[in-house]
């Protein structure tokens, strides 16, 4: 039981742990083409 339990958890750390990885690299940034930005704001680290 044990050996199940802990074989079933490696799986799921590994299926789960290239997803935690998908994300937006770098700085965030208002959408669009800096060009065309109006009101240009800082926006807070998340």
């Amino acid at each position: 039981m044990t050996f199940r339990l802990f074989v079933g958890l490696l799986v799921a750390t590994s299926l789960c742990l290239p997803l935690a990885a998908c994300g937006k690299k770098g700085p965030n940034q208002a959408p669009g083409p800096q060009n065309k930005i109006t009101y240009p704001r800082i926006y807070p680290p998340e």
